[in-house]
């Protein structure tokens, strides 16, 4: 249906991986756990869409990832990337779909984060995954000179070194079909069988370079999941490494607190855009003119400098008071978090934080 291929469990493909069941279904691509006959252990088959396009993404993706792959022997930051195990071609109704095999992993974050929608995950587990994240774009940032242009919850998958770990996420890949995103496992939720060591012990890979470009060669002026979309994307600016880093403040605040940092909606008289542009105008302050102005089609939001064109009113405020407020923080501990996250929200990608900076910054360090 809409180019996916018709996979039946069971089926062989490339004489080598049998169908088990199916993992996912995204816009692009279905997911399936197959069992690779020679190397006798599970792996995951993404099978992308017959539609033109998708080939060339698929042929894209896999050459990020084979970057990934030689560059780690370099830098073991490199073992925070979903591994590429294989690639090939097949025939189904007489169209080609390409495919790749990973690594199994487990749920994603976002699966993770829907036993904990209350209050957000422990924030020992939140720094832990964030260094790795963090490490991982450090990498792709500067050892592969990749932007991964994706950044979210969904695309942060979970792992596990001991046995016990690795069946008990295996048991809950299929949360995604489950109401709600929770974690189902054949005892119940994942949350109620983890202990907090077991939490701590799982870690966590970047994943889906679908969307991902070369530093030096963006393929798309427009990137990233709406609530984690950076501004300079949203203005249709030049965007870099930075607008990884955006995402990434975007998703420490969500794991933090179970909450979109900017979940913009689209009203009677304004775009979904023009709502996401006032809320991060409403947390960071007015934008300066040069970086609004520095775009020939500023006037599709702004009808002068700081003023937008079709919300006037705005409701300021600030990120230690949201997390006190809201979420019910210490003054201390919002205070230290909103210090960790400000610099990767900075306007200016130049100024922005990077990765390696993040990684050094005191809350995320302690």
């Amino acid at each position: 249906t809409g180019g996916h291929y018709p996979m039946q469990e069971g089926e062989v493909f490339n004489t080598q991986y049998q169908v088990l069941h199916k993992l996912g279904c995204g816009t692009f691509a279905t997911v399936w756990l197959c069992q690779d006959m020679r190397r006798k252990k599970q792996v995951a088959l993404k099978v992308l869409k017959s539609r033109e396009g998708f080939a060339e993404s698929a042929q894209d993706e896999a050459a990020f990832l084979r970057c990934v792959s030689c560059m780690k022997k370099k830098d073991l930051a490199g073992e925070n990337i979903v591994c590429l195990l294989d690639d090939f071609r097949m025939i189904g109704e007489n169209v080609p779909h390409a495919c790749l095999v990973f690594e199994v992993l487990g749920p994603s974050i976002r699966c993770l984060m829907g036993n904990y929608t209350a209050q957000g995950l422990p924030l020992p587990f939140v720094k832990k995954s964030l260094q790795q994240v963090l490490a991982g774009l450090h990498f792709l940032h500067k050892c592969c000179r990749i932007i991964h242009a994706d950044i979210k919850p969904e695309n942060i998958l979970l792992c596990g070194r001991s046995k016990r770990l690795q069946r008990l996420l295996m048991a809950t890949l299929h949360c995604d079909q489950g109401p709600g995103g929770m974690l189902k496992g054949a005892g119940g939720d994942l949350g109620n069988q983890l202990e907090e060591s077991d939490l701590m012990s799982i870690e966590v890979k970047i994943a889906d370079l679908g969307s991902a470009c070369w530093t030096y060669k963006p393929f798309s002026k427009e990137i990233q999941t709406q609530p984690y979309r950076a501004l300079e994307v949203l203005l249709g600016l030049d965007y870099g490494t930075p607008a990884d880093i955006w995402s990434t403040a975007c998703l420490a605040f969500e794991m933090a607190t179970g909450e979109c940092l900017f979940d913009p909606q689209p009203g009677k008289y304004f775009s979904r855009d023009d709502d996401h542009v006032a809320r991060i105008i409403e947390l960071l302050g007015r934008i300066p003119p040069q970086i609004v102005f520095s775009w020939n089609k500023s006037t599709k939001f702004f009808s002068r400098p700081g003023a937008l064109l079709r919300l006037s009113r705005l409701s300021p405020r600030s990120l230690p008071g949201i997390l006190a407020d809201r979420h019910g923080w210490t003054p201390q501990d919002a205070a230290a978090f909103a210090a960790f996250l400000l610099p990767a929200l900075h306007y200016a990608p130049e100024r922005r934080a990077s990765a390696a900076q993040s990684l050094r910054h005191a809350w995320i360090a302690a």
